[in-house]
């Protein structure tokens, strides 16, 4: 079979000039994305910086109250000789204890339950960084592979969230013919939205659901490769 293929000129040029576009356009798209990263990770911290702050006045309320208790506690002891005073006294002061107690915990509360977002948040963050860290390392190497090892190129698809994916060499009678199709990434599940040439329905809704379980780009692109020179013979 190999031996009685056409001879084919692959244009490597122009096909190493293409490769090194869409390479400049993806480094583009990581910088901005770790330019992302790092502004929500500044603002984060910044975030984290006002809770700390508001953390520390509430302390001082605290030190204050506990000052103004021990005050009153010497004006309880001071008015003891008069007892009508002191028992009025005792029963002010033991009121504003109370009020104070409660808010005392309230603060509390309020602190720790402003030390566990922060953690949450602390660790959100880390992973979030680190996922797109090992994607960025690992989607450059693999497209250059896969975009030549199957005949594949990667376009713009006129959306943000959308690529549209173009192969040749998919049908034997005209190895400059193209299939393709567009690949909607905005949802948490992956949709292709338009493809030329028609496959089956089935063909495609496999493909698809193998890509949303596992997330194997690679292999997605191979089996929808494989049903476009399926659909063609």
């Amino acid at each position: 079979m190999a031996d009685s293929l056409p001879s084919i000129n692959f244009g490597f040029e122009d096909l190493r000039d293409r490769m090194a576009r869409f390479t400049d356009r993806f480094d583009n798209f990581i910088a901005k994305g770790r330019r992302r990263v790092l502004e929500e990770r500044n603002q984060f911290w910044i975030n984290v910086a006002e809770l700390q702050e508001e953390q520390r006045a509430k302390k001082r309320d605290i030190e204050t109250l506990g000052q103004k208790s021990s005050s009153h506690a010497q004006t309880v002891s001071k008015e003891a000789a008069e007892k009508e005073e002191m028992n009025t006294a005792i029963a002010s002061i033991t009121q504003q204890r109370d009020a104070r107690a409660q808010h005392r915990d309230r603060i509390r509360s309020e602190i720790v339950a402003t030390q566990k977002q922060i953690s949450q948040r602390v660790a959100a963050q880390q992973l979030h960084a680190k996922a797109l860290d090992t994607q960025a390392r690992f989607n450059g190497p693999e497209l250059d592979f896969w975009e030549t090892y199957l005949c594949m190129r990667i376009e713009g698809a006129g959306a943000a969230d959308r690529l549209k994916f173009v192969f040749t060499h998919v049908d034997e009678r005209d190895w400059d013919r193209e299939a393709w199709f567009e690949l909607d990434t905005a949802g948490r599940d992956y949709r292709v939205v338009l493809v030329k040439p028609k496959i089956e329905s089935e063909v495609l809704e496999r493909c698809v659901e193998r890509l949303n379980e596992n997330r194997e780009l690679g292999l997605f692109l191979k089996c929808m490769r494989e049903a476009f020179v399926g659909g063609i013979k």
